[in-house]
C-alpha cells in the first residue's frame, strides 16, 4: 500500500486502447494521439478549486457527451469475478456479505495480483489514502465539535470495522498478502469504493469508473436554470404576510420532482451503447474545469463519503435540537426539519414551529395555514423567529470554539502546511492556541520547530477538514440569528403599520 506516483500517459494510453474516448458521439477517435483524452478534455491542476481534475480543451456545450467508458472498462463485482473464477468460487461460499463487501474484497483481490490485474494501470493511479470521515483518528473526530457529527464519524467507522470482521473469512481464505488483510487496508477499500464508485443499474455497490473518477465535484443548485423550481420545492415561505399572508409555497408535484431531480448528476451507464457516459451540464469555456454533480450532499455528507467540504454549499443543512412536544405537533420527517445554509429555516421547520407555538386547541383550525406555507398571525410568526434566534445562540455558545478561534486556528494551520513545518503558534485566540499545541503534543511530543512528516500531514489535512466543517456548521447559525433578527424587526414595522391604520 505504498505510495505512488503513476505515469498518467500509460493510464490514459491504456484507458484508449480498452475504448475509453472523450470525442463527441458523432466524432470518430483520433488515429493521431493514443490518449483517451485529448478531444474535450484533459488533466489540468486545479490548486484553488479541487485540486487535479478535468479542464475542457474547447469549448464545451450544455448536453454534450464529454467521456463515454465501456462496460468492459468499469470495475464491478461481476466484472472482476467473471475474470477470476477462483475468486468467484470463493465468494459464491460467503454469500451473507453485502455487495459493497464483495466489491471491497475484489479491489483488494486485484491489487494482491499487482501487475496481472486487469486493471493495473488504473489501481496504481488510485489514491493511497483518504480524508473521509473513516479516517478520522480521536483528535480529528473530536475537533469536529459538534456530537451529531462525532456521532456520525465513530458510526462509519465502527460499520467499517464490522464488515471488515465479516470479510475475515472470506479475506484469510484468499491468502491475500497480510497488508491487505489488515484494517487499514480495509479502510482504503472503503473510501475507495464510497468516494469513487458510479451508480450502476445491475449492482447496488456501484463501479469503479477510469477515467471517469478524475472529475471533481460541483454541488446541484449552483447553476441550475430552474432554480425557481428548487426553491418551490425548499419552501422559502417565511415572512409571506408580504403579500397579505395568502401566498402559499407549493411542493413539488411527483412529475416536477422527477424532472428536476434528473439533473442532479450529470450521466449513467447506457444499455444501448454498453458504456458509462457523462454529460456537460453547462456551456463551458476552454480551459474551465468540467465538474460532475454526483448529488445532493450536506457538507457532513461530502466529508463522510468522499473526504472534502464546500465553502458554499447550497445543500448544506443544520440540524438542531428540538424538543418532544415539538415533533408530536406535527407529521413532517425529522431529515426536513433544518436550517438552510443561507440560515432560512427549511420549510418543514417552519411549519412545525409554527404549528407548535400555536394554543393546541387552536392547532386544528389553522394547520391548514401552516401546512401550505402561510403565516398564521404575527403574533406567531415573532414566537418562532425569537426561538429560533435563543436556540441557535445557545447552540453557538455550547461549542468549545468560536467562528473567531476557528478562523485564527485555520491561518496557524495554512501557514505550517505551507512552511512544511511546525512554530509554536503566536498571535492567535486562547482556544485556537490550545488546540494547536494539543495537536502539536499528540503528533511532535511539543518540539518548538518541527518538520512535518507524511503521517502527521495527512493528520493536519483531516483536522483542518473538521475545523473547516464545524465552522460552516457556525457561519450557518450566525446566518440564521442574522435572519430571525431581521424577520423580527420586520414583524414589528408590520405590526405598527396595523396599528396605524
Amino acid at each position: 500500500m505504498a505510495a505512488q506516483q503513476p505515469n498518467l500517459t500509460t493510464f490514459l494510453e491504456w484507458a484508449a486502447q480498452l475504448g475509453v474516448s472523450d470525442a463527441p458521439h458523432h466524432h470518430p477517435p483520433s488515429t493521431v494521439s493514443s490518449s483517451c483524452l485529448g478531444h474535450s478534455l484533459s488533466i489540468s491542476d486545479f490548486p484553488e478549486a479541487g485540486g487535479r481534475g478535468l479542464a475542457a480543451v474547447r469549448d464545451l456545450k450544455k448536453g454534450e457527451m464529454i467521456l463515454r467508458v465501456p462496460k468492459s472498462v468499469l470495475m464491478t463485482v461481476e466484472s472482476v469475478l467473471e475474470k477470476d473464477q477462483k475468486l468467484a468460487h470463493c465468494v459464491q461460499s460467503h454469500d451473507y456479505l453485502s455487495s459493497t463487501q464483495v466489491l471491497s474484497v475484489c479491489l483488494l483481490a486485484e491489487m494482491n495480483k499487482g501487475k496481472r490485474s486487469a486493471w493495473y494501470p488504473y489501481l496504481v493511479h488510485i489514491p493511497r489514502s483518504y480524508d473521509t470521515l473513516s479516517s478520522f483518528g480521536p483528535f480529528e473526530t473530536k475537533a469536529l465539535q459538534v456530537d451529531d457529527a462525532i456521532w456520525i464519524t465513530e458510526k462509519v467507522t465502527s460499520k467499517a470495522e464490522s464488515d471488515w470482521m465479516e470479510a475475515m473469512s472470506l479475506l484469510e481464505q484468499l491468502q491475500l498478502k497480510p497488508q491487505l488483510v489488515n484494517f487499514r487496508a480495509w479502510l482504503w477499500t472503503s473510501a475507495t469504493i464510497s468516494s469513487r464508485t458510479f451508480h450502476i443499474p445491475w449492482n447496488s455497490a456501484g463501479g469503479l469508473c477510469p477515467v471517469g473518477d478524475l472529475f471533481n465535484y460541483a454541488a446541484p443548485g449552483e447553476e441550475l436554470a430552474d432554480a425557481e423550481v428548487c426553491e418551490s420545492w425548499l419552501g422559502d415561505s417565511l415572512l409571506s404576510f408580504q403579500n397579505g399572508g395568502e401566498k402559499e409555497d407549493p411542493l413539488l408535484d411527483a412529475e416536477q420532482y422527477d424532472a428536476w431531480s434528473d439533473r442532479l448528476t450529470d450521466g449513467g451507464y447506457d444499455e444501448d451503447v454498453a458504456a458509462y457516459c457523462l454529460y456537460a451540464k453547462k456551456n463551458y469555456k476552454n480551459g474551465e474545469q468540467v465538474l460532475l454533480r454526483y448529488g445532493i450532499y450536506t457538507n457532513l455528507e461530502l466529508l463522510e463519503h468522499y473526504g472534502f467540504v464546500l465553502d458554499v454549499n447550497p445543500n448544506d443543512k443544520v440540524f438542531i435540537p428540538l424538543q418532544h412536544d415539538i415533533s408530536a405537533c406535527h407529521s413532517w420527517p425529522a431529515d426536513s426539519l433544518y436550517i438552510q445554509h443561507n440560515g432560512k429555516p427549511s420549510f418543514a421547520l417552519l411549519s412545525a414551529l409554527r404549528l407548535w407555538v400555536t394554543p393546541p386547541k387552536q392547532r386544528k383550525s389553522v394547520g391548514y395555514l401552516a401546512l401550505s406555507g402561510s403565516q398564521i398571525s404575527l403574533e406567531n410568526d415573532k414566537k418562532v423567529m425569537k426561538w429560533l434566534l435563543s436556540n441557535c445562540r445557545a447552540l453557538l455558545n455550547s461549542l468549545p470554539s468560536t467562528i473567531e478561534d476557528d478562523q485564527s486556528l485555520l491561518g496557524a494551520i495554512d501557514k505550517a502546511q505551507q512552511l512544511q513545518s511546525f512554530e509554536k503558534p503566536i498571535n492567535m485566540t486562547h482556544a485556537a492556541t490550545m488546540e494547536y499545541c494539543k495537536f502539536l503534543d499528540l503528533c511532535c511530543g511539543g518540539s518548538d520547530v518541527l518538520a512535518l512528516s507524511s503521517k502527521v500531514k495527512r493528520s493536519m489535512d483531516r483536522w483542518k477538514l473538521a475545523v473547516q466543517w464545524r465552522l460552516r456548521y457556525k457561519k450557518t447559525l450566525v446566518y440564521c440569528i442574522s435572519f430571525c433578527s431581521q424577520a423580527i424587526e420586520t414583524l414589528h414595522c408590520k405590526w405598527r403599520e396595523m396599528e396605524n391604520l
